[in-house]
């Protein structure tokens, strides 16, 4: 969900037919653009409270989930510093294929891209869009 804000009671338990677990206001935009930029790209979800729907607890509040996303944070710290020493400089390719994923993806043809556009782009989506 776009946030910063919390479920309504009619929104959690429509994400609850869709047979979600989680929600959360942190992967997107960040999973497609990543995927735009054909970056392998891992979401590491810490939960700050039972959303409304939950029957044996109160409505959450912003104090409660400001506590807890504190701890998180603490956590997420101590992640980063073990798991950053164990990711290598070199890059396995994805068995999914996400470093070509813009090969199919562009359809305006190259004599109608905007030079300006392109150069902003160069960064992300240079290698296709340079052809």
């Amino acid at each position: 969900m776009e946030g910063p804000q919390f479920s309504s009671l009619a929104e959690s338990n429509l994400y609850r037919s869709w047979g979600c677990a989680v929600i959360g206001m942190t992967a997107m935009p960040e999973a497609k653009l990543a995927r735009e930029a054909e970056l392998p790209y891992a979401l590491v979800a810490m939960v700050t409270d039972y959303d409304c729907w939950h029957p044996d607890h109160d409505h959450v509040t912003v104090d409660q989930v400001v506590k807890v996303l504190s701890a998180n944070a603490d956590n997420s710290r101590r992640l980063v510093m073990r798991l950053a020493p164990k990711l290598g400089p070199e890059r396995t390719p994805s068995p999914l294929g996400i470093e070509r994923v813009l090969d199919t993806a562009c359809i305006t043809s190259a004599a109608k891209r905007d030079p300006a556009m392109l150069a902003k782009l160069d960064a992300v989506a240079g290698r296709v869009l340079k052809a």
